[in-house]
C-alpha cells in the first residue's frame, strides 16, 4: 500500500505538528472549526524527508495523491487549476514542525500563464490587478525556484517605480506592469537559457521541489543551528488557494499577534498594507499600517480578524501570529501559530495566561526558557548617558521599536561581514535596507539590527525578538548606500565600522556608544513572580558563587540560597597581602612562614565575617587555596629579564640580591604542567600552617557572628583531592584547628569538612573519599579537563570550537556538560558516595552549575544543588523547576 504523503486541511490537526507541520496543522485546524481558510492540502515532512533520501525525487505516489488533491480543492472552489475561463491559482508555503520565520519558501501565484491571465481579467473585471499577480509570480518563481539573482528582478521594477509620482509598487500601471513581466521573462531566460514555464501542474512541479529544497537552504540551516533545532525534521509543503489582496483598496494582506510580542501586553497587535499580497507585509519592503488602523478602513472585517483571533488564543491557549488576507472585504485565515516573543513578552504572557485561568502553574513554567530569564539580566543604556547623548547632538534617527534591548557596535552592511567580524568577537550592529532569510547568518551574531525599511512585523522585527537581540526597524530616516557603505542622516554620515547605539525599547539610533548600567531584577516583577512558583516546583537548591559580600549579597537578591563556592585565593591577591603572601612562600623555616601567615589571619577573617553576615540563615562552602603557589609571584620570565637587566647595568645591587633569590624560589617551584602540579590540598600538606590558617580564620569569622546573632553555617571545602589519605590527613589536622578555635571562643558552630571532586580517580574512589567527607562538590571545570585530557585555557583558542563547528565534538564541554563522559563519572561518584554515607550532600560549583541542560542532569543524578555566578541564579532557578516538572520524581514539599 502507498504511504500516504497528502493530507486535505480537512483532514488534519494540530495534534499532527510533526507530520504536517506547524503551518499544515494550523490550516488544519482552522479549517475544521469552521474558520474562513482557502482550501487547500499538506505535503508532509515525511515526504520531505523522502525526496532527500531518493535523491531529490519526489517518492513514490506522493505526486498521483497530489492531483487527486488538486481535484477535491477544485470542487471546494468551483474552480480548475488551469482552465483559462475559471482558472485556480495556488501558493506553495513552507511550513516545519516549529516556527522559522522567513526562512524557508513560498511562491505565489502558481497557476497562471497568458491564457489564465486573460481569464483573471474577465471573472475580475481589474486587468491591472491580474499582471500584478503575474509580474510577482515570474519574479518568485525565478528567484526561489531558479535561484536567478532577485535583485537584478528588483532592479527591474525599481527602474518602472522611478517612473511614477509615487514611487511604489502600487503607483505602477497596468501598461508599466505588462512591460515589467516582458523584462522579467526576459531576463529569466538571459539567465537561464529556457522560456518561462507556462504549464500550471510543472510550475506546481517545481515550486514543491524549491519548498522541499529550502529546508537545506542556508538561511534555514543557520537559523536551526542558532536555535539548536533538529536538521532531519523537513518541512511541510502547504498547497492553498489563492486570494488575492491587491485587487484594490477593499483589500489587503496583514500580520498580527494576539497580544504584544514586545511586551506581553493584551493587545492585538500586528500590521497590514491595503492592495498587496502577504509577502509584502513580512519583507519589509513597504512600512505597513499599523493593524488598528484597519478598524477605520474595515470595520467589520477588523471585527471579525478580531473575534478570531480571541477564538484562536483561547483554543491554543498561547499568543497565536496569524497571516491574513482581506480580498473584496471579504476575510481569509492563511496561518495560525505559536507567536515568537521576546523575553519581556514571554514572562508577563506566562503569568497574566495562569491569572486569566487559561494555562496551570506547571505550563507557565515552561512556557518560559531559561535563556529568556538571561536577557531580563543584561544591561540597559544608562538614562543618563542617553540624556547626555541627545544634549550633545547623538541621536541620529527614531525608528520603530521592533525588539526591546540596548546594544552597541560597529556599523556593518551585508551579512557576511557581520558573521565575520561577529565570530572574531567584535560587536556588530548589521545595517540592512531591510533583512531578508539571506541575512540570518549575520543577524545570528549581530548584537542588534537596524533596517530602513520595513514594520513591527517584518522579518528582522519577528527573528530579532526570537532571539532577544535589539532591533530598529522602518527607521526611514536614513539612507543606506550599501555601495559606498555608509548611510546618511541629517548632514551626517556613518561609515561602515563606526560605532552605533541601539535602544529596541524605543526605537532610537544613537552615534558612538552608550554607557550601561545593571538591569533591576527586583523591578521585574512578572519575573520574580515566575520565580517564586519556580522555587515551588524544583527540587535543586541554587546556590552562588561568591568571594565577596558584595557579590554574595546580590545572589541573595536574585535568590541564591547559599555559597557553593568561595575562593580564598582572590583574597590574597589584594595590595596590602600579597606581599606578605611572597614572603610565605620565600620563607626558609616553619617559624619564619607562622608569623607571616598570623598576619594574613585577620585579613582572611575580616573576609568572611562579612560573607557570613550576608548570608545570614545560609550555608557557605570556603575552598581552602587551589592554585599554584608560583601563581602569586611574578612570571619566571620577567624575573629573568629583571635580573639580566640588573646584573648588565650595576643599579641597585639590594634589588638584585632580592631578585635572584626570588628568581631561585621560582626556579625551584617551576613545573612543567602546574594545574596538575603542586596546588589544591597538595599545597595544604606541603606549606605547614597554610590550610590550618586559613581555617582558623573561616571559623573565627563563624563564631564571631554568631555571637552577633548571625545563623552562620559554615563548610570547608578541601579541593583537588585524588586519594582518600590527601583528605584524611588534612582532615584530620583542620578538626583539630576547629576545635581550638571553638574551645577558645566558648562556642559551638555547626560546620562541615568536604573535598571537591575535581579528578577522575576521587569519583572511582568515591565510596572511600566520603568516608572522610561531609560533602562533596563537583568542581566541573577541572574535572571536564582531566576527563578529555585537555587544557581549557589553550584547546578554546586552538581547536576546541573548531572542534564544534565540525561536529567532532556536540558542544563545548566546558559550556554544556558532557552527560556521556565526565556526567558517567559524577553519577558514579554520586552512588558511590552515597553507598558510604547515604544522606551525603553532592552539589556542583563548577561553570556548569547555571547552563539549564547542565542543571537538568544534575536534578537527574540526584544532587542537592547547583552553585553558579550570581547573575546565573534566576536562569538555574527556572531551570531546576522545569528539570523537575520534566523528571517528576523527588520535587520540593
Amino acid at each position: 500500500m502507498t504511504k500516504k504523503w497528502v493530507y486535505l486541511f480537512s483532514e488534519g490537526n494540530k495534534d499532527m505538528r510533526d507530520l504536517l507541520g506547524g503551518k499544515g496543522a494550523g490550516l488544519a485546524e482552522m479549517t475544521n472549526a469552521g474558520l474562513p481558510v482557502p482550501p487547500g492540502f499538506t505535503i508532509t515532512t515525511e515526504a520531505c524527508n523522502a525526496y532527500f533520501d531518493a535523491g531529490k525525487q519526489f517518492p513514490e505516489g506522493m505526486w498521483e495523491q497530489v492531483l487527486e488533491a488538486m481535484k477535491t480543492v477544485e470542487e471546494q472552489t468551483g474552480k480548475k487549476f488551469g482552465d483559462p475561463a475559471n482558472p485556480l491559482l495556488v501558493s506553495c508555503r513552507s511550513g516545519a514542525r516549529v516556527s522559522m520565520p522567513g526562512m524557508m519558501d513560498t511562491v505565489l501565484n502558481i497557476g497562471l500563464n497568458a491564457e489564465t491571465l486573460k481569464g483573471m481579467v474577465e471573472l475580475t473585471g481589474n486587468e491591472r490587478f491580474a499582471w500584478d499577480a503575474y509580474r510577482r509570480l515570474v519574479q518568485m518563481f525565478g528567484d526561489i525556484v531558479k535561484e536567478v539573482d532577485r535583485h537584478k528582478f528588483e532592479a527591474i521594477l525599481d527602474e518602472y517605480k522611478a517612473k511614477t509620482k509615487g514611487g511604489k509598487d502600487t503607483d505602477l500601471s497596468t501598461d508599466m506592469l505588462k512591460d515589467v513581466v516582458k523584462d522579467f521573462k526576459a531576463l529569466y531566460k538571459k539567465e537561464l537559457g529556457e522560456d518561462f514555464p507556462d504549464a500550471p501542474y510543472e510550475q506546481m512541479r517545481q515550486a514543491i521541489a524549491a519548498v522541499f529544497g529550502s529546508w537545506f537552504g542556508a538561511p534555514a540551516t543557520s537559523y536551526r543551528n542558532a536555535e539548536g533545532l533538529a536538521h532531519d525534521w523537513g518541512t511541510g509543503v502547504n498547497v492553498q488557494t489563492v486570494v488575492f489582496g491587491n485587487m484594490g483598496e477593499d483589500s489587503g494582506s496583514g500580520v498580527a499577534f494576539t497580544r504584544n510580542p514586545s511586551t506581553g501586553e493584551k493587545k492585538l497587535y500586528g500590521e497590514y498594507l491595503p492592495n498587496a499580497q502577504g509577502e509584502d507585509v513580512v519583507a519589509g519592503i513597504r512600512t505597513p499600517h499599523p493593524i488598528a488602523d484597519m478598524e477605520k478602513e474595515w470595520l467589520e472585517v477588523y471585527q471579525q480578524f478580531r473575534d478570531i483571533s480571541q477564538l484562536l488564543e483561547k483554543h491554543y491557549r498561547d499568543v497565536q501570529d496569524v497571516e491574513f488576507t482581506v480580498e473584496r472585504n471579504k476575510l481569509w485565515m492563511l496561518q495560525t501559530r505559536t507567536g515568537k516573543r521576546t523575553a519581556a513578552s514571554a514572562v508577563k504572557v506566562a503569568v497574566d495566561m495562569l491569572n486569566e485561568g487559561l494555562i496551570t502553574k506547571e505550563e507557565a513554567l515552561m512556557r518560559v526558557t531559561p535563556e529568556q530569564v538571561d536577557q531580563f539580566l543584561h544591561p540597559r543604556f544608562d538614562p543618563e548617558a542617553i540624556q547626555r547623548a541627545k544634549e550633545a547632538g547623538k541621536l541620529l534617527a527614531v525608528g520603530l521599536n521592533a525588539s526591546p534591548g540596548a546594544a552597541s557596535g560597529m556599523a556593518i552592511f551585508d551579512a557576511d561581514t557581520a558573521e565575520e567580524r561577529g565570530k572574531a568577537g567584535e560587536a556588530v550592529i548589521l545595517v540592512r535596507p531591510e533583512t531578508n532569510p539571506d541575512d540570518v547568518h549575520g543577524m545570528v551574531q549581530a548584537q542588534g539590527i537596524l533596517t530602513q525599511h520595513g514594520g513591527m512585523t517584518s522579518h528582522a522585527a519577528v527573528v530579532a525578538r526570537g532571539w532577544g537581540k535589539p532591533c530598529v526597524a522602518g527607521c526611514e530616516a536614513i539612507r543606506i548606500n550599501l555601495d559606498a557603505r555608509k548611510f546618511s542622516v541629517n548632514g551626517k554620515e556613518i561609515k561602515e565600522g563606526d560605532y552605533i547605539s541601539l535602544n529596541g525599547a524605543t526605537g532610537e539610533v544613537f552615534e558612538g556608544s552608550i554607557a550601561t548600567i545593571e538591569a533591576s531584577f527586583e523591578e521585574e516583577h512578572d519575573l520574580v513572580t515566575l520565580l517564586e512558583w519556580a522555587d515551588e516546583v524544583r527540587r535543586l537548591g541554587v546556590w552562588t558563587n561568591a568571594d565577596n559580600p558584595q557579590d554574595a549579597a546580590r545572589a541573595r537578591a536574585l535568590g541564591a540560597e547559599g555559597i557553593g563556592l568561595c575562593r580564598t585565593e582572590h583574597m590574597f591577591f589584594e595590595e596590602e597581602r600579597r606581599p606578605i603572601v611572597v614572603k610565605f612562600i620565600m620563607s626558609e623555616d616553619e617559624d619564619e612562614g607562622q608569623k607571616l601567615l598570623d598576619q594574613l589571619l585577620p585579613f582572611q577573617r575580616e573576609d568572611f565575617e562579612g560573607i557570613f553576615r550576608a548570608m545570614d540563615g545560609c550555608p557557605v562552602i570556603v575552598r581552602l587555596i587551589d592554585p599554584p603557589m608560583h601563581e602569586f609571584l611574578p612570571p619566571r620570565e620577567e624575573l629573568i629579564e629583571e635580573v639580566t637587566r640588573l646584573r648588565c647595568t650595576g643599579e641597585n645591587p639590594e634589588e638584585l640580591a632580592e631578585k635572584e633569590k626570588m628568581l631561585q624560589v621560582v626556579n625551584a617551584m617551576w613545573e612543567v604542567n602546574p594545574m596538575l602540579g603542586l596546588r589544591g590540598c597538595r599545597a595544604g600538606l606541603m606549606y605547614p600552617g597554610l590550610t590550618e590558617m586559613q581555617t582558623r580564620a573561616i571559623l573565627e569569622a563563624a563564631c564571631n557572628v554568631a555571637q552577633e546573632g548571625v545563623d552562620v553555617h559554615p563548610e570547608i571545602m578541601i579541593p583537588l583531592t585524588a586519594d582518600v589519605n590527601e583528605l584524611r590527613i588534612e582532615r584530620d589536622k583542620l578538626e583539630k584547628v576547629a576545635k581550638d578555635v571553638m574551645a577558645e571562643k566558648g562556642i559551638e558552630v555547626d560546620h562541615k569538612i568536604g573535598t571537591m571532586i575535581e579528578i577522575p580517580r576521587a569519583a572511582i574512589t568515591a565510596d572511600e573519599v566520603a568516608r572522610y567527607a561531609d560533602f562533596f562538590s563537583f568542581g566541573t571545570n577541572d574535572l571536564t579537563q582531566m576527563t578529555y585530557g585537555i587544557s581549557r585555557d589553550d584547546a578554546e583558542g586552538k581547536f576546541l570550537l573548531d572542534y564544534v563547528e565540525r561536529k567532532i565534538l556536540p558542544h563545548n564541554p566546558f559550556e554544556i556538560l558532557d552527560r556521556d563522559g565526565v556526567g558517567v563519572l559524577m553519577k558514579m561518584c554520586v552512588e558511590k558516595g552515597r553507598t558510604t554515607k547515604p544522606e551525603l550532600e553532592v552539589g556542583i560549583c563548577g561553570e556548569h552549575g547555571g547552563e539549564p541542560s547542565s542543571v537538568e542532569f544534575c536534578h537527574i543524578i540526584g544532587l542537592n544543588y547547583v552553585s553558579c555566578s550570581p547573575f546565573r541564579v534566576p536562569i538555574a532557578r527556572l531551570a531546576a523547576a522545569q528539570a523537575a516538572l520534566q523528571h517528576e520524581y523527588g520535587r520540593k514539599q
